[in-house]
């Protein structure tokens, strides 16, 4: 709401140009439409669209067809460059480390950097087993207002309840540094128990790598007493308090990107150079 009232005021003092600069775009996973929700990522980028931004510039984005909901230009950044340069650098070992897929959608991300790291994939398979939703179907209420007695007629065909498998390992993980990437990590339940799984498999250590590290909740408790070695994530979101409360949180600085992303819209300068070397899955 701030950058809407600031943007809009912007706008009402005849701004040329107002760009947001915005590393973490807000509900980015809210981007598909589930069952009958709303799209809010649509709404907010109407939203920012409609206060008065020309421009927006952002940082992997949790799906690129964002991008489309936006009226204006947007830029979106990567942070892969960064993070592989940690690899190389500051991971003992790496060539003997293997990338991890958390699960199948994530393997183009695992692929983009396998590929530029020289070192192979491995794939996360199945999921933990959640509760079932309400399926109360709505055929109850309101009552009928007569008193006459309806038989219930089943007019949809009965499907069976999807099966998740527990989860499993495609590859070979035994004797390696298993690295896992994502693009934010928000709740770790999900990575602790992949990561115990790469344990028993035989990984000797495991990394957690994503640019937005958002870290709600009990986040940085479960990560201190889970077999994870490291969490690696930029500073597109603040995180100082979970890194006082986990030890094992590192931070990658990216401000150069964004600075340099503004300079160059500033002095309208082409925005290919930072996106050299990277590929169409990244």
């Amino acid at each position: 709401m701030e950058l809407l009232i600031i943007s809009y005021a912007c706008k009402t003092s005849a701004a040329h140009n107002i760009i947001g600069v915005i590393p973490y775009l807000p509900y980015s996973k809210q981007s598909k439409m589930r069952k009958r929700g709303s799209v809010i990522c649509k709404v907010m980028a109407t939203m920012l669209g409609k206060s008065g931004l020309t421009h927006v510039i952002t940082m992997d984005l949790h799906q690129k067809e964002i991008q489309g909901f936006f009226d204006i230009p947007v830029e979106n950044l990567r942070a892969s460059p960064f993070l592989i340069d940690y690899i190389e650098r500051l991971i003992p070992d790496y060539r003997n480390a293997i990338i991890v897929a958390r699960n199948p959608n994530s393997v183009k991300r695992a692929t983009s950097y396998a590929e530029r790291l020289r070192i192979g994939i491995a794939v996360i398979h199945g999921e933990e087993k959640y509760d079932d939703e309400d399926k109360e179907d709505g055929r109850n209420s309101p009552p009928p207002p007569s008193r006459v007695e309806y038989k219930k007629i089943e007019i949809l065909p009965t499907l069976m309840p999807k099966e998740k498998p527990p989860l499993n390992v495609v590859g070979d993980v035994g004797g390696r540094i298993a690295i896992i990437v994502d693009d934010m990590i928000d709740d770790v339940d999900a990575f602790v128990k992949v990561a115990e799984v790469l344990k028993e498999r035989g990984a000797y250590k495991i990394y957690v790598m994503a640019t937005h590290g958002l870290l709600s909740s009990d986040a940085p408790k479960l990560i201190e007493d889970s077999c994870i070695d490291e969490v690696v994530v930029t500073n597109t979101v603040p995180h100082e308090m979970q890194k006082m409360q986990c030890h094992k949180i590192k931070t990658v600085d990216i401000s150069i990107m964004l600075t340099e992303a503004i300079r160059r819209i500033q002095n309208n300068e082409s925005m290919s150079y930072l996106f050299r070397n990277i590929g169409l899955d990244d």
